[in-house]
């Protein structure tokens, strides 16, 4: 069997790849670059030869997150461009729960600076997408960025996506949403 050699940067998405699985499940101070180098089937040393640092790791895996859930919202935007298209598409990135809750490790290491710079300029920039795809009116948008945000902390608690933990109050908390 022969193996195709991949590039830099098909090596580089694998490890991003890696990482946002890595991060999601330690978040950030509980994650270690030989864990994503495994996940990704390279080294160590690779990994830091590709992204420098952890914290260039993190800061390139928070982009990627960010951008996947804009991609999200412009895919919706172009069959619809209302707030509920962009939240049925939210609904479906919660499959995706790591994705998510790496968002939710960057907010928690945002005393880090580099890491409270970026976070806070996606997540604005995340809303003001919102209201440029969607005419939403700030209190609109305010409203459709907390319910993601609530979304976001039931899917790290595994009370929503894949296989959730059944809870009587998520599912009065969810009705109607």
């Amino acid at each position: 069997m022969t193996r195709t050699r991949l590039t830099a940067a098909e090596r580089g998405e694998e490890v991003l790849q890696a990482a946002v699985l890595a991060f999601g499940q330690s978040g950030y101070a509980g994650t270690k670059t030989d864990e994503i180098a495994r996940l990704a089937g390279v080294s160590q040393p690779y990994v830091i030869r590709l992204f420098g640092t952890k914290q260039q790791l993190f800061l390139a895996t928070l982009q990627r997150v960010c951008d996947e859930i804009e991609q999200a919202f412009r895919d919706a935007a172009a069959e619809r461009a209302e707030l509920e298209s962009l939240g049925d598409a939210y609904q479906r990135l919660l499959v995706q729960r790591e994705l998510l809750v790496v968002l939710l490790h960057g907010f928690a290491a945002s005393a880090e600076p580099a890491i409270g710079n970026a976070v806070r300029e996606r997540f604005g920039g995340i809303y003001r997408l919102v209201r440029e795809l969607t005419g939403a009116s700030a209190p609109e948008a305010r409203e459709f960025m907390a319910t993601g945000m609530l979304l976001t902390v039931m899917a790290a608690m595994h009370v929503v996506g894949p296989n959730p933990v059944s809870c009587t109050w998520a599912t009065d908390l969810l009705e109607n949403l």
